[in-house]
């Protein structure tokens, strides 16, 4: 029997375990929280995820969970549309896009892994090569395997372990806020919504709450004197219908502020037999909605090759040639995508809006295919 120890039971970690467990590996997952959950907070799943849902055997069940997404734009703080996105056409050419909370997310990877040993309230600490294996050193002792898939997030410790050299995650210059509200109106639109400096994000969930986020260039590691929600009304209160409502409908305890941050470039995804994958390989910005979506793609590519190849070397060797040009590729997209948001100077500010309504829709699709139409490995 093949054995594999999965750092971090994330979307990515659990998503490995489930591929592998199906191919008939031995697997044992090692979360440091006490529970397999995740907390407040929505999350957009593009076709290119779905896609990698399928091959698990989950997609089905997450859509059931989801609501589609059926509005796509960005509008200026007076409501205005500065774009709309098309999301027939988006769903012709791609295939489907849905929210979901990522609690419910993690309820069908985690099910879907039910054939690997879950194990909570357990750290990884070191990773070190032996013999013919590799092993993972953590705070229930040392566990010995053919592979150890580092999904640990972007303070990983596989990767800190292995990886010595490696620049630590950078702040990308702002700070993001979410939350999870149910206004006493139903909220049907969705979107972004660009001010000077900030912006604001709203997606309707399948139980009638709204997921909210929203980002603003602040100095990172500051917390707002009065509370968060106070922040964020101070911030947005006056912006376009429906946020007033949304934040006056929000409770102080629901909101999470975290500063966004993102991993330089590693050089290789691979140290002999153990693999990053996810944001402990390429912790990207949120601005394209591809940090979990990558991490499903890495999951299934992973398991696809170790399938394909003689050896677990092999295997690894040709991830890392797929999956980290990709994954790469994709975070400085989603850096440069997110920069004329954050804009704050009133001519920058002018200028951008203008030229966001000036692109055509159809260039935006065009421009979504590299990244929305890839495939899984046979």
């Amino acid at each position: 029997m093949r054995t594999a120890v999965v750092a971090g039971g994330g979307i990515g970690g659990l998503a490995a375990a489930a591929a592998l467990a199906a191919r008939g590996w031995t697997v044992r997952v090692l979360e440091r929280a006490p529970e397999f959950t995740e907390v407040g907070a929505g999350i957009s799943l593009w076709p290119n995820a779905l896609r990698a849902l399928d091959v698990l055997g989950v997609g089905d069940r997450v859509r059931e969970r989801a609501v589609p997404e059926a509005e796509i734009g960005v509008r200026a703080a007076s409501g205005r549309w500065l774009m709309r996105t098309d999301v027939s056409e988006l769903i012709r050419r791609y295939g489907p896009l849905v929210m979901i909370h990522r609690a419910d997310l993690l309820a069908v990877l985690r099910e879907a892994a039910g054939g690997a040993d879950l194990v909570p309230s357990t750290e990884v600490a070191e990773v070190r090569a032996v013999p013919d294996g590799v092993e993972a050193v953590h705070t229930g002792g040392v566990t010995r395997a053919d592979l150890v898939v580092g999904a640990d997030g972007i303070r990983s410790a596989v990767r800190r372990s292995l990886w010595p050299g490696a620049r630590p995650p950078r702040y990308a210059g702002y700070t993001a806020w979410r939350l999870l509200t149910r206004p006493a109106e139903p909220v049907h639109v969705g979107g972004e919504t660009w001010g000077r400096g900030d912006r604001f994000g709203m997606a309707p969930l399948a139980d009638g709450r709204v997921y909210c986020y929203a980002a603003a260039g602040v100095p990172p590691g500051g917390h707002s004197p009065d509370g968060e929600l106070a922040e964020l009304r101070r911030r947005f209160g006056a912006w376009h219908d429906p946020i007033p409502a949304l934040l006056e409908s929000a409770s102080p305890e629901s909101v999470l502020r975290h500063d966004i941050e993102e991993l330089p470039p590693l050089k290789t995804f691979v140290r002999g037999r153990a693999v990053l994958l996810g944001d402990a390989a390429h912790a990207m910005t949120p601005n394209m909605g591809q940090g979990a979506c990558q991490a499903l793609e890495d999951a299934v590519t992973l398991a696809a090759l170790l399938d394909t190849r003689s050896t677990v070397e092999e295997a690894l060797a040709a991830y890392d040639s797929i999956r980290r040009p990709r994954a790469q590729r994709i975070a400085r997209q989603s850096r440069l995508a997110g920069a004329p948001a954050q804009w704050s100077l009133l001519p920058a500010v002018v200028l951008r809006d203008t030229l966001t309504r000036l692109v055509p829709g159809s260039l935006t699709l065009r421009a979504m295919a590299p990244v929305l139409s890839w495939t899984p490995p046979a």
